[in-house]
């Protein structure tokens, strides 16, 4: 299972995701780190990507050639991330025809009615689950 991993701005959320999802399947899956800058995809190899690409192009042509797609709310909101996620790196992530598993902190100015707010580690158990539970179906 190849899962692609979307973060910008600093890459910490990034980073967390690929370390939890690292220790918890191991090389059972193949990480993709694809960031909105240099910085955010240097950070997601730190935790444990398999490889990572950069910017507009990388984002575009990636994200049909994932099988799951994980990131913030933002990556599929246009200008997020301080204008770091272009509009059309937003079409190709909510175009793609793989699942995605949008945790929902983000500092829009976008509220999901009916969501939880909660801490990343928490959202991260929910991705976790799942992400096997998606294992075991397939």
């Amino acid at each position: 299972m190849r899962i692609a991993v979307i973060d910008g701005q600093g890459g910490g959320m990034g980073k967390y995701i690929t370390e939890k999802l690292r220790k918890e399947f191991g090389e059972a899956i193949e990480i993709l780190a694809l960031g909105t800058n240099a910085m955010a995809t240097i950070q997601m190899l730190k935790g444990g990507a398999n490889e990572g690409a950069t910017g507009e192009h990388a984002i575009v042509y990636n994200t049909d050639k994932v099988d799951l797609i994980i990131g913030s709310l933002s990556i599929v909101l246009a200008n997020s991330m301080l204008g770091e996620l272009t509009p059309a790196m937003a079409a190709a992530v909510a175009s793609s025809p793989a699942p995605k598993l949008l945790l929902p902190i983000h500092k829009s100015n976008v509220n999901i009615v009916g969501t939880v707010k909660e801490p990343l580690p928490h959202a991260m158990e929910n991705v976790i689950e799942y992400i096997k539970q998606w294992m075991e179906s397939e």
